[in-house]
């Protein structure tokens, strides 16, 4: 059979088509804007898309939470799409990363709430479109049936513990000041709560002040613990600062005014100015997460969650308590000093 010029020129074209189809290889998903690593594909030959979104940015703990969620989705061979407000004050940015990952239709979130209250909408939101969320670090003041799982530090605990050390240091006597974090987190409220119950339990210790917020920057923290020394001068005995800006603004002012070692001083959370303050004897005691745990668990637990696989309701990273007497021991040097990105 014969075929015209036209005929045989599109018959050509037609075979190199179809042989470079058969050819083709698809090409490997790609991460978003975080990181990723490599292990063991959730779904067939497509990497897990999962956001990360933490309270803020600056802060060194949120680093080391960083740490462990790149280590999971390395092992479980998934992207991790890390992005947070700078401040962990601005409501509405923390809204706006949300609402933009659930537009992108990643695969889950994982969210450390900076208030109880306003994430809950976009929380049932990412549920209604498929999308779901493991809260970890900070509740939601929700049903638990929102999300998936709540990856935390018992921090109602880590605040008793606080309290416990607290009056142990001060010999079960004398006046002592609460300095809050920021309104709406629900974390360093558990904390906050903590220790007012555990001190309780020191008849002879009276709580001078516990309603004064510090507010989310180191700066801020300062501030105001020099607003309370102003105002209470000799009369504090002891001080508990509830997380590591706020901690870190109290062991400032307590420098200025050359009262460390004088007034019992307990924080929450470490940084290296901290763990360098707590063996030369500034601080009496730091209660101490495991954030690299933290990061790790939930990213664990959200990749359960969309395979389907059972996903405890709460899972318990773990609250420690750190001393001059027990600082070098490997398990808190590991706390004091935690991996980060």
């Amino acid at each position: 059979m014969r075929y015209s010029a036209p005929c045989f020129m599109l018959a050509l074209a037609s075979l190199a088509f179809g042989l470079s189809v058969i050819g083709c290889k698809p090409s490997e998903t790609r991460p978003g804007d975080g990181q990723s690593a490599t292990g063991d594909a959730a779904s067939g030959d497509k990497r897990l898309q999962i956001a990360m979104i933490p309270k803020g940015t600056t802060h060194i703990f949120w680093r080391s939470v960083h740490f462990g969620a790149l280590k999971a989705a390395e092992e479980l061979n998934v992207d991790v799409q890390w992005r947070g407000s700078q401040k962990e004050s601005d409501r509405d940015e923390q809204l706006n990363v949300i609402q933009g990952f659930i537009n992108k239709k990643v695969d889950g979130i994982c969210l450390a709430p900076l208030d109880a209250d306003a994430m809950v909408r976009p929380v049932r939101e990412a549920g209604r479109g498929g999308i779901p969320v493991v809260i970890f670090d900070s509740g939601l003041n929700a049903d638990t049936n929102i999300y998936a799982s709540y990856v935390a530090t018992d921090n109602f605990r880590g605040g008793q513990m606080a309290g416990e050390v607290m009056g142990e240091k001060l010999g079960g006597k004398g006046n002592v000041v609460v300095l809050r974090y920021n309104q709406g987190s629900e974390s360093t409220h558990q904390r906050e709560e903590g220790f007012l119950e555990a001190i309780k339990a020191f008849p002879d210790i009276k709580v001078i002040s516990s309603d004064q917020y510090a507010g989310t920057t180191t700066e801020s923290a300062m501030n105001k613990a020099q607003q309370v020394f102003n105002r209470y001068g000799d009369q504090i005995n002891g001080i508990f600062a509830v997380c590591e800006p706020n901690a870190e603004g109290v062991l400032r002012a307590l420098e200025d005014r050359k009262l460390t070692g004088k007034v019992v001083f307990v924080g929450f959370d470490s940084s290296e100015a901290m763990a360098v303050a707590l063996r030369q004897g500034k601080l009496s005691a730091i209660v101490l997460q495991d954030p690299v745990q933290m990061g790790y668990l939930a990213i664990q637990s959200m990749v359960k969650a969309i395979r389907g696989e059972s996903v405890e309701p709460f899972v318990d990273t773990g609250v420690y308590v750190a001393t001059t007497e027990n600082i070098d021991s490997e398990q808190i040097q590991k706390l004091l000093n935690p991996e980060k990105t």
